[in-house]
């Protein structure tokens, strides 16, 4: 009897941890707003839509990441907790399956509500979903490639959210898409510099491998004043404020700009400020895009 309970309970468990939970919002919140912006309705439609990118996603995305990592993930010290999950091998299996599983009803109704279109977006956010971490395509072991998919992973359930809603592509628009895509490369690229060193111990490749941790961290503040840019000079109104919002996370990359390989782990305590900033950066634009809805 008690082995029967501990089983699912681990399962679950690790399901959640997996997920990582405190980065939930990173890919429900876009979707969310871009739905509900551009079709300014409280439908069925927003309701599935966030719940599949609040946790089926993320469990899909960072539950397979895990159990393929699993090797690296032993070496890694920041692994065991909100970022991330070391997987027992015992679960591996129930964890794909319990992953993927759970994005199929979702899919399938997001998929009987759309279009065409929405479903073909749909359906490349997946494949960067799956691409990124299952053997063969490993996008995340292809410098360079590597940040590019894990961008489109956050980029992409807004421009869902904006397909699902019909919404008309325009320079403002395609200038704020342009800017968190950038936010994006630059975000996943500074977060790859912490793993340098446990990553070229297991072998695995990425764009901080390749480059270094240096050059890395100057091309994600690079990244991060171009998205910036982007917002100040392709949008209008209080939509290029949020341009300034950039600003911080280039700041907080700053102190590691000659920072070298081997002492790469000291840019964990500026990832760390970065996962509270997106919490600070996120209620910012929250009160943006509501003086939005409202017309001011």
């Amino acid at each position: 009897m008690t082995l029967a309970l501990h089983a699912p309970r681990g399962l679950f468990s690790a399901f959640v941890v997996s997920s990582r939970p405190l980065s939930w919002v990173n890919t429900a919140y876009p979707f969310a707003a871009a739905y509900l912006l551009s079709s300014r309705s409280l439908d069925w439609r927003l309701l599935v839509g966030t719940l599949f990118f609040l946790l089926p996603y993320n469990a899909a995305m960072y539950g397979t990441n895990d159990v393929f990592d699993y090797e690296s993930d032993l070496r890694n010290p920041r692994k065991g907790g909100v970022e991330g999950g070391v997987l027992d091998p015992s679960l591996h299996r129930a964890t794909l399956w319990f992953a993927w599983g759970s994005c199929v009803p979702f899919v399938a109704l997001l998929t009987a509500g759309g279009s065409a279109g929405s479903s073909a977006v749909l359906a490349v956010s997946l494949f960067a979903v799956a691409a990124y971490s299952v053997p063969v395509l490993r996008f995340k072991e292809r410098p360079v490639l590597d940040s590019l998919t894990s961008s489109t992973h956050f980029v992409s359930p807004a421009v869902y959210g904006l397909a699902l809603a019909g919404a008309q592509p325009s320079a403002g628009l395609l200038a704020a898409l342009a800017a968190f895509f950038m936010w994006g490369v630059a975000s996943h690229a500074f977060g790859a510099v912490q793993d340098i060193v446990p990553d070229r111990e297991a072998g695995i490749a990425s764009i901080a491998t390749l480059f270094g941790a240096r050059a890395t961290v100057r091309l994600a503040v690079v990244c991060h004043v171009a998205a910036g840019a982007f917002l100040l000079f392709g949008t209008e109104g209080l939509a290029r404020w949020a341009g300034l919002l950039a600003l911080p996370y280039a700041v907080n990359e700053a102190p590691f700009l000659m920072l070298g390989d081997g002492e790469s782990g000291r840019a964990r305590a500026g990832w760390r400020r970065f996962l509270w900033l997106n919490y600070v950066t996120g209620f910012l634009v929250t009160l943006l895009l509501i003086a939005l809805w409202l017309g001011l």
